[in-house]
């Protein structure tokens, strides 16, 4: 199956959870936060502005983007675990240097 958002929303997959902290003790499942952190698989065409027209998204497919800790709705499509949210809850695109 394959997700395609609406207007201005995007889908993506967070990134992985570390195991170990840097003193190299295990975090159990429960006493992980979610990491804000995560990979564009999905944008919708844009937002409509006021006079008609379709304003691209600022960010593209295959993104690495920072989000707000509440941001987005967690679904479930094929057991993977996907986010959808707005493209205005990115915080900012994490690029290489």
């Amino acid at each position: 199956m394959k997700l395609r958002p609406l207007h201005d929303r995007i889908v993506v997959k967070r990134a992985e959870s570390e195991e170990l902290t840097a003193g190299g003790l295990y975090i159990p499942e429960t006493a992980k936060e979610k990491p804000q952190q995560a990979v564009v698989v999905a944008a919708g065409p844009g937002r409509a502005l006021d006079n008609g027209q379709i304003r691209p998204p600022s960010v593209k497919v295959g993104d690495r983007v920072l989000f707000s800790m509440h941001a987005g709705r967690e679904v479930k499509v094929d057991g993977e675990t996907y986010l959808i949210m707005y493209e205005d809850d990115v915080l900012a695109v994490l690029e290489d240097r």
